[in-house]
């Protein structure tokens, strides 16, 4: 069964090109953290006039999703966002999980 999450996140002013810079230079551990947590499908588009980046992502389970922000690899990953990004305390971006309401297959 396909799990399927959307959530947003806030992108800092300004930052844009480097968020798509950082993206598209991903680390291969962190492609292969996301994968190994059964994250199979994965994009985030911005929309520009708010600087809030809509995230999706298809996943196998809640419980290996939630374990990925136990690892040192996805620290690391947001400590090297945490410049551009609005975060948390310990770094993590603040997320707003979105409600799915319609799905058309």
């Amino acid at each position: 069964m396909n799990i399927r999450k959307t959530f947003i996140l806030t992108l800092n002013p300004g930052y844009d090109l480097e968020y798509k810079k950082r993206h598209d230079e991903i680390w291969p551990e962190m492609i292969a953290l996301l994968k190994s947590h059964g994250v199979y499908n994965y994009s985030i588009s911005l929309e520009k006039k708010t600087n809030k980046l809509f995230c999706y992502a298809e996943i196998e389970s809640e419980e290996k999703w939630a374990d990925i922000t136990n690892t040192e690899i996805c620290k690391k990953w947001w400590n090297y966002m945490s410049d551009i990004m609005l975060c948390n305390s310990d770094n993590s971006p603040k997320s707003i999980e979105l409600t799915e309401l319609f799905y058309m297959q």
